[in-house]
Order: structure tokens, then C-alpha cells, then sequence
């Protein structure tokens, strides 16, 4: 009778214990899905729940490889934007419970939304499905994508017969260039390599790998020490001209309320990123040191008079003087537009 009753007590501990392990993973879950939409700052701290606090004897925080066991949200395993993480809780009744999660960093200071005003319009070859998009003096230097299709080549503003090109072989995807000294830097969609041409004639020089972190190529610009290169992400790397196969550092992308991925085409401009979203017809202006997004130029208007399908999406950004032109994937205009 005796261990009938020490058994009765072993299985009602290891309910009760299931019971409450529950409780907390519950209450976990569901403080962590009502701050996703809110997000944190830098600074903040993570406010868990009593159920959680009172019954835990150690809870930290893993990132892959990085682990915390302070609830604070630090640049030094955080990042703007989203974060997988997963919490690990030990329990005072001994047990060790998991639960993953996500947590979104925004930036405190609002975006502003900053006011343009057309000024001009050039023609454009709707044939060119653009991905990187540079003026260097009058010269337009542009690649343009898709298989069998993808080249790298320039023209004259007002222009649109090619004054040299250089086409790729038909397994290449162009994706974003930029200029560098007398070269010009291209990558590729999905090649995992990048090419370098003369500036002047567009005669291929070299080829490059670029980094494993970056899963594909997107957007490509220059500011005047590293390349930048997108990858479809929130995450924006610099790369090493003399290697860019080699990331010298990277930063994530976010508003104070938005997180933003699919960074596409590239620009850096007096010290601040210029950068498309993919399907939308907005340009960011990011802080190259952190990656905030401090300002946003919406084009819907002019993407809605070029945009016909799901493909010919605004992506073009270069810097004529103070003015930004703008242009899209197969669009038959260049503008202009003065920012105000």
C-alpha cells in the first residue's frame, strides 16, 4: 500500500509539474506575440511575465551561437529588425524548458517622409530589365537582368543606344553594379560570383566570389572605401574592394515601426544609403553606421504609370547633382526629381 501511495505522489508531482511547465511556456508565448507588433529599442528591458519570473531559476537568451542571460536588449546580440532567438528557462522544479521566438528592434526617431518634385524626363530602353543603375558625369552605367538577357553597359543620359556593352552567358542573372575608380563591380542573382569590368570599355576584367553569408546578390554601391551589397534581406554587408569575397562588417535595416527586407538596388550618396524595397515603390534613405532608416521617398504615382505587371517594379537609383533619378525594371522613363 505503501508505494502504491509514493507512486500516487510521483505521477500527481509530475502532473502537477507538466501542469506548470505549461503554464509558463503559455505565458511566455504569449507576452512575446503581444511585443511583436510594439518591438523594443536599444536599452530596453524585457519585461517577462510573474508566471515566468517566479518559477524560473535561470533564463537567458540564445542567438545561434550567442547566449545572454541578460534581459536587456544590447546591440551586442541584437539587431534592428527581427530577431530569432530562443529562450531558455530553468526551472526550480529542475526542468529545462525551450521556446522560440521573435523579437523586433525599431529605431526611436520617426521616419521622415521626404517631398520631391519632378523636374525632368528622359527616355528609357523598356527592354532593359534594370538591377543596378549608376550616372557617372552624363554617362548612365546600368545592368540589366534575367537569363539570356543580362548585360552590363552605358549610355548617355537623353540616350538610349548603348555606347559600349558587354553581354553575360545565358546561365547569368545580372544583379546590382557600381562604380569603383576605373572599374565597375556587377553581381549576380544567383551564381554566387560577381564580375569586374573596365570602366571605359566594359571589357570584363576578373571575376569574384562573394561572401557565404550573403545567400544571393541583389543591390551593389560604393562609398567610397567599401562596396555594399544587398541580398534580399534586412542586412546590408560591406565588402572589401581589393576582396569582395570578405565582409568587413554588416548592418540590419529598420524603421521606428517597420522592418524592412528585400533591400534591392543600392546607392550611397553624401553619406547616407539610398535603397529600393522590391514590390514597393519606395526608396529608404539609411544611416550607413547602424542601419536606421531616417527618411523614405514614396514613388507610388510614378510606378503606378510604369507599372503594368508584377515584374516591372521601380528599381534605379542614381544621383545627378543634388537631384535623384529614378527609373524601373523594363520602364520606358528616366526621371528626375529634385528633393525638397
Amino acid at each position: 500500500m505503501k508505494n502504491k501511495i509514493i507512486a500516487g505522489f510521483a505521477v500527481m508531482f509530475l502532473f502537477v509539474s507538466c501542469k506548470n511547465d505549461e503554464k509558463i511556456l503559455n505565458s511566455l508565448a504569449d507576452y512575446n506575440n503581444s511585443m511583436e507588433a510594439k518591438g523594443y529599442h536599444f536599452g530596453d528591458k524585457l519585461d517577462l511575465p510573474k508566471e515566468v519570473l517566479d518559477n524560473a531559476e535561470s533564463i537567458s537568451i540564445s542567438f545561434g551561437d550567442k547566449e545572454t542571460s541578460n534581459l536587456v536588449v544590447d546591440s551586442k546580440y541584437f539587431t534592428l529588425g527581427d530577431n530569432a532567438v530562443t529562450f531558455n528557462i530553468k526551472t526550480k522544479g529542475g526542468e529545462t524548458l525551450y521556446q522560440d521566438a521573435t523579437i523586433n528592434v525599431f529605431t526611436k526617431n520617426p521616419v521622415q517622409n521626404i517631398m520631391y518634385q519632378i523636374v525632368a524626363e528622359y527616355p528609357h530602353n523598356p527592354a532593359n530589365f534594370v538591377q543596378g543603375f549608376q550616372l557617372d558625369g552624363n554617362t548612365v552605367y546600368e545592368s540589366d537582368g534575367q537569363k539570356g538577357s543580362s548585360q552590363i553597359l552605358k549610355y548617355n543620359l537623353g540616350d538610349t543606344t548603348p555606347i559600349a556593352s558587354t553581354k553575360q552567358p545565358e546561365d547569368i542573372f545580372s544583379e546590382g553594379s557600381a562604380i569603383v575608380g576605373d572599374k565597375v563591380y556587377q553581381l549576380t542573382w544567383q551564381n554566387k560570383k560577381g564580375f569586374v569590368y573596365d570602366k571605359n570599355s566594359l571589357k570584363l576584367l576578373s571575376e569574384f566570389p562573394y561572401p557565404d553569408v550573403m545567400g544571393e546578390g541583389w543591390g551593389l554601391a560604393y562609398d567610397g572605401k567599401n562596396l555594399i551589397a544587398s541580398d534580399g534581406t534586412k542586412n546590408l554587408y560591406f565588402l572589401n574592394t581589393s576582396d569582395p569575397s570578405k565582409v568587413t562588417r554588416y548592418i540590419s535595416v529598420a524603421g521606428n515601426s517597420e522592418i524592412y527586407d528585400q533591400l534591392n538596388e543600392l546607392e550611397y550618396y553624401k553619406g547616407f544609403i539610398y535603397a529600393n524595397v522590391w514590390q514597393k515603390p519606395i526608396i529608404l534613405k539609411i544611416n550607413p553606421a547602424n542601419g536606421e532608416v531616417v527618411g523614405k521617398f514614396d514613388f507610388t504615382d510614378i510606378a503606378k504609370q510604369n507599372t503594368k505587371g508584377s515584374d516591372d517594379v521601380l528599381n534605379g537609383i542614381a544621383f545627378k547633382g543634388d537631384n535623384m533619378l529614378v527609373t524601373g525594371k523594363n520602364w520606358s522613363k528616366i526621371y528626375e526629381v529634385a528633393v525638397k
